[in-house]
């Protein structure tokens, strides 16, 4: 909700001064999508946000909380998810705790500087991401990705899904436990409470849930330090390590990056007039901050499992779940351990509220009929997929987290390569989106340029990439196991293949 009214109200001289052929009027034919009536009017009496795709239009921004729209990513990522992520750098790619923090500390901040840059894009032009990237992208290409982003929404909700029903089913383990497959009913159920209501709910939802997490992260600080089973690890050098290092850093970078295709979709409602530099440093700090507190503080409890043999087994046997009950429960707070472990569970809501919303956006994007259902429909749909996929995946979820989070790395380096040459280069500022024609394919570009790019910077992708089922050429020379540079190598091969194609298409095409 708008906190300044003075801010947040457009004067009848800006309207007047708005061209409508660059901002969308709210009666204008484009912004009327045909939907299923009878649902928006049960969500409109129960204050559901009906608003899909449309592009937000000056009357109807009303959100002045840069704070706000910032805490959903402070909330967002001061979850368990990242917790587990980084544990990952001990247990699984076997770094102490200071090569696992240099790489958190670098990887994240390289991650979140395009989640920061495309929030701007929202408050200035009112698009969701997803339609924004049909400008970035050209129409075809943008379709492509709302697709690979609508099933990187679900593999997202499934790794949170997972981590917190790990935690649930270690709760009780001498009585009755929680079933895995009632843990992910748990979550994917308070998740479509949140998310069914939109985009009001959830800001103010994320405003407050990152107290109790933080408070429960403090907690297991102290039993860390209490507990003398911290180490930090011996230093190792030469290019196995590198490639361990890299191949880390490529699962911190899709972490951190993994919002990019979200970014604008929360500042849409917020007025163009608000300060470009304000949003983009309060969304960098919003998301530095628990980023690399959280990951690292999960690197600091994964440094536990080398030192002491219960927590490892814990951590073997029932993921991240087990770890933490190991520092919180046994021989340490019992039943106020097993309090802290339930809030921590349920702080996975607040990661995949993003994912769940935005989900039902991507989708509607991907071709125009989808459109005209509402998104409420979508969100609960993707809540469901996601349930199904957890259930079985929690029984693989180290190797499903690495895997996904690589895949996730891979998709948006190319995306952010494609998508900041044609705005540095090609639109060269704000000034030259026309905001009418984010439905007109006979004005749209085409994306020529844009597939042949991420055709492109997937072959980059796969000759970085370090997978146990697939190295590629380059990848492989780094280090005994080969070193992951996928996300960097689809970033160069799509930035060069785009910058290649896209004067040519202008050219030919004049779009």
């Amino acid at each position: 909700m708008c906190v300044d009214k003075e801010h947040c109200k457009v004067s009848d001289l800006e309207k007047q001064s708005t061209d409508p052929s660059e901002f969308p009027d709210t009666d204008s034919k484009v912004s009327k999508i045909g939907k299923v009536a009878f649902i928006d009017r049960i969500a409109a009496k129960l204050k559901v946000e009906t608003k899909g795709i449309e592009p937000i239009t000056d009357a109807e921004k009303n959100d002045c909380s840069i704070l706000g729209s910032a805490s959903i990513w402070f909330s967002a990522n001061m979850v368990i998810a990242a917790f587990a992520l980084g544990c990952l750098g001990p247990t699984v790619f076997y770094l102490n705790f200071w090569e696992s923090t240099i790489t958190i500390i670098f990887f994240s901040i390289l991650g979140l500087l395009p989640v920061a840059f495309f929030s701007v894009f929202g408050a200035e032009l009112g698009l969701r991401q997803m339609i924004l990237s049909r400008y970035l992208l050209g129409n075809i290409t943008a379709r492509i990705f709302a697709l690979i982003n609508v099933i990187a929404c679900i593999g997202w909700g499934v790794v949170n899904t997972v981590a917190s029903a790990q935690l649930l089913h270690m709760i009780n383990p001498t009585g009755s436990r929680c079933p895995p497959w009632a843990g992910c009913l748990i979550i994917s159920i308070s998740t479509i409470l949140i998310t069914f209501f939109g985009y009001n709910v959830i800001h103010v939802y994320e405003q407050v849930c990152w107290i109790p997490n933080f408070a429960v992260f403090l907690v297991i600080i102290a039993r860390l330090k209490i507990s003398g089973n911290f180490v930090t690890g011996d230093w190792v050098s030469g290019k196995t390590t590198a490639g361990e290092i890299l191949s880390f850093g490529g699962i911190v970078f899709g972490f951190a990056a993994g919002w990019t295709t979200y970014a604008a979709d929360y500042t849409v409602y917020m007025p163009r007039s608000t300060s470009k530099l304000r949003i983009f440093f309060t969304m960098v700090i919003g998301l530095t901050l628990p980023l690399c507190f959280t990951i690292i503080l999960g690197a600091a409890a994964g440094m536990g499992t080398w030192k002491s043999d219960k927590w490892a087994e814990n951590y073997n046997n029932e993921g991240v779940g087990g770890l933490i009950y190991g520092i919180l429960v046994e021989n340490s707070l019992h039943g106020f351990g097993q309090f802290c472990c339930v809030l921590l569970a349920m702080s996975t809501v607040a990661n995949l509220i993003p994912n769940m919303y935005s989900i039902a956006l991507g989708t509607q994007a991907l071709w125009e009929p989808l459109a005209k259902i509402p998104r409420v429909f979508w969100t609960c749909l993707g809540n469901l997929l996601t349930l199904a996929i957890a259930i079985p995946a929690y029984y693989k979820f180290n190797t499903f987290m690495s895997n996904f989070m690589d895949a996730i790395s891979y998709y948006l380096g190319i995306y952010i390569g494609i998508s900041l040459s044609e705005h540095f280069f090609y639109r060269k500022g704000f000034k030259n989106y026309r905001i009418n024609d984010w439905n007109d394919w006979n004005k749209l570009p085409i994306g020529i340029a844009g597939t042949g790019a991420l055709v492109l910077g997937a072959v980059g992708v796969a000759l970085g990439m370090a997978q146990t089922y697939w190295v590629g050429e380059i990848a492989a020379y780094i280090g005994e196991f080969g070193g992951d540079i996928g996300f960097e190598l689809g970033f160069g091969f799509s930035a060069l293949t785009y910058n290649i194609l896209r004067p040519i298409e202008i050219k030919y095409f004049g779009r």
